[in-house]
């Protein structure tokens, strides 16, 4: 702690500051998004953008992020002698929490990256403020259209990847590790159930929200001229990272504590 003209400097008070200003951002996108005139165009633009960026991508991830977890799991359950609940924990490993996961960190390494590096070359062209002097939000404008696509985004990412990924495990676990499809697909159906599919869905909506608001948030904060939009781009890709996992952990010990688990 230090004084500086007779000011005292807390540490991690900019940290704190940072913060602030970003939950205060959250907050104006969320009153933003009933208010009418509402961008349609600009949405569905920025919806087929997201999308045109991270289906492919995403699509590629899921199949060896699926094989993966089928071939451990496959391996760790021979060796205990379980091989027949190996469908439902590579399922339920995928749906739960490889595919929301997948899905927001190609939403915002992909798209995020793309919309803080537009929101910040505005700011630096100083178009922002000139909207701001025509009497136009600029975040009724320009942010929560892309706020929302990568929500929507997310959502279809998200059964994509759990779709993609459980048949590709399916298919190593039954092709390359001689299991049985019958006891794959029951061990599935007997401890699967829909609120595993509706916590997916949620996290992925969740994870667009925070992807969008942190890439807009970087790039409307750049440190000045085009180096600083760089950082902000790289600074607004560790941040949302960052959230994410630590989301992924509170949202899933509140699941587990909230819905009980299916019992055979």
């Amino acid at each position: 702690m230090g004084s500086r003209t007779g000011t005292l400097t807390i540490p991690g008070t900019a940290a704190l500051t940072q913060v602030g200003r970003l939950s205060t951002l959250a907050w104006e996108v969320l009153r933003a998004i009933p208010r009418r005139p509402f961008q349609f165009r600009e949405w569905i633009l920025q919806c087929w953008f997201f999308a045109s960026v991270t289906i492919l991508p995403t699509a590629l991830v899921a199949v060896p992020f699926g094989a993966v977890i089928a071939l451990q799991l496959g391996s760790l359950t021979q060796q205990i002698g379980a091989q027949s609940f190996t469908g439902a924990a590579s399922a339920l490993a995928i749906v739960q929490q490889a595919a929301p996961l997948i899905t927001a960190l190609l939403v915002a390494g992909a798209g995020g990256s793309a919309v803080c590096a537009d929101i910040g070359a505005r700011k630096i062209r100083e178009e922002i403020d000139a909207m701001e002097v025509l009497g136009v939000n600029p975040i009724q404008r320009l942010i929560v259209p892309r706020v929302l696509a990568a929500m929507v985004v997310s959502v279809l990412l998200n059964g994509l990847v759990s779709v993609v990924g459980v048949l590709g495990g399916y298919f190593f676990n039954v092709v390359m590790q001689g299991g049985t499809p019958g006891a794959y697909l029951a061990s599935f159906n007997a401890l699967a159930q829909l609120p595993d599919l509706y916590v997916s869905e949620i996290k992925a909506v969740l994870y667009g929200f925070v992807a969008g608001v942190v890439a807009a948030y970087r790039g409307l904060n750049p440190a000045g001229g085009p180096k600083g939009v760089g950082d902000a781009v790289n600074q607004a890709v560790v941040i949302t990272f960052l959230l994410l996992f630590l989301i992924n952990v509170v949202l899933t010990a509140i699941y587990l504590r909230i819905i009980p688990p299916k019992a055979l």
